[in-house]
């Protein structure tokens, strides 16, 4: 398998991110399906899908298994799944859907192998007025703590959707490997 196939944090719609963790099969199934809903809805009222609304219709999906139709899988899909955007009204949004398909909002939210101690700390250190640059940093060093081997910018990415920032405002867009000075960069200071 090739590494840099796999892909864990991926674009929905031009402004909805997700980052996903566990089965990664059953993470495409989920992210075809969101990225189906977002066009019909882009296509049929000409706005785009609330983050919330095309996390609505990924956990319809997700709580659907069981039933005998065909679209339904024989089990639940084993993957946790981040969505993140900014809505029309300018309003960041951050969704964590876990495996069994029911969802919550949050301001941070960690997931996969060590998401309980970096849940900790993200619920220590994390407030609501801290800038973006800031939660980079967070984040970051959350990973530092938490993931076995040491971190750089070739094991990891960093998805970005700014509230405000002149033409890319509220477009989600993913830091680019080859771009990794600036991953670097917020990393010098942890190293």
């Amino acid at each position: 398998m090739i590494p840099s196939s796999i892909e864990k944090i991926v674009e929905i719609d031009e402004h909805i991110g997700c980052a996903m963790s566990g089965l990664i099969a059953d993470s495409r199934i989920l992210i075809d399906h969101a990225r189906v809903e977002a066009q019909n809805h882009w296509f049929t009222y000409n706005e785009k899908m609330s983050v919330e609304s095309v996390t609505q219709s990924v956990s319809n999906l997700a709580l659907s298994f069981g039933e005998y139709d065909k679209k339904s899988m024989s089990r639940p899909f084993g993957v946790a799944i981040l969505m993140a955007g900014v809505d029309a009204d300018g309003e960041s949004v951050l969704l964590h859907m876990d495996p069994s398909g029911t969802y919550l909002k949050y301001g941070a939210k960690a997931i996969g192998a060590g998401s309980e101690g970096a849940q900790t700390t993200l619920e220590e250190q994390y407030h609501k007025s801290m800038s973006l640059d800031d939660g980079v940093k967070l984040c970051l060093s959350v990973l530092k703590q938490v993931m076995e081997e040491k971190i750089n910018s070739t094991n990891i990415e960093v998805g970005i959707c700014r509230k405000s920032d002149g033409e890319t405002a509220g477009k989600f867009h993913l830091m680019k490997k080859e771009k990794s000075t600036d991953c670097d960069s917020a990393l010098i200071p942890l190293l």
